[in-house]
């Protein structure tokens, strides 16, 4: 963090509950802030309170605390992220391997560890899967509303059995719809 006056770093599910954010800021970057705008809004304030300067989520934070343990305790974040890129490499061999069943038009380079993201070969094909898949135990695989397709969230508290199973699962599905 040393290279970075300023992170803010969203918490989304990874390490708390949907709107936590940490921010981490250097002491000389907050004393340059801005002075013309409300209290509120100013970073340097709320370092000064101890982020005490309004009413806390405190049980957001109280998970995050606990989330950043177990984190900790699994090897901290070179361990989760060798985690996490196995997860996704998975769920990617999966949709490589299978070309003519399972597509996605996201670039290797640009495609997100958290939430793969793929078609089958028609919307009907993919909603039978998103149906099979919940009454195999595998839920929220549908993709987002506008968009379509399967989403596949494998988020740190997803284990790679987990994963492995749901896998297995849909290569399965693949040869049984192929």
């Amino acid at each position: 963090f040393s290279r970075f006056g300023f992170v803010f770093a969203g918490a989304q599910k990874n390490i708390g509950p949907s709107g936590v954010t940490v921010v981490i800021a250097r002491k000389s970057w907050l004393d340059e802030g801005r002075e013309d705008i409300p209290k509120i809004f100013r970073y340097k304030e709320h370092a000064k309170e101890n982020s005490l300067l309004n009413t806390c989520p405190t049980f957001s934070i109280y998970m995050l605390r606990n989330t950043l343990a177990v984190l900790k305790d699994q090897g901290g974040a070179a361990a989760v992220a060798k985690h996490n890129a196995r997860k996704a490499a998975m769920v990617y061999e999966l949709v490589d391997q299978n070309p003519g069943f399972f597509r996605t038009q996201v670039e290797r380079e640009s495609r997100s560890l958290m939430n793969p993201v793929f078609r089958l070969r028609t919307p009907e094909l993919d909603a039978k899967m998103v149906a099979e898949a919940k009454d195999a135990g595998f839920v929220g695989i549908k993709g987002h509303k506008i968009v379509g397709g399967i989403r596949v969230s494998i988020y740190n508290a997803v284990t790679v059995d987990q994963v492995t199973q749901f896998v297995d699962w849909a290569r399965g599905f693949a040869k049984r719809n192929g």
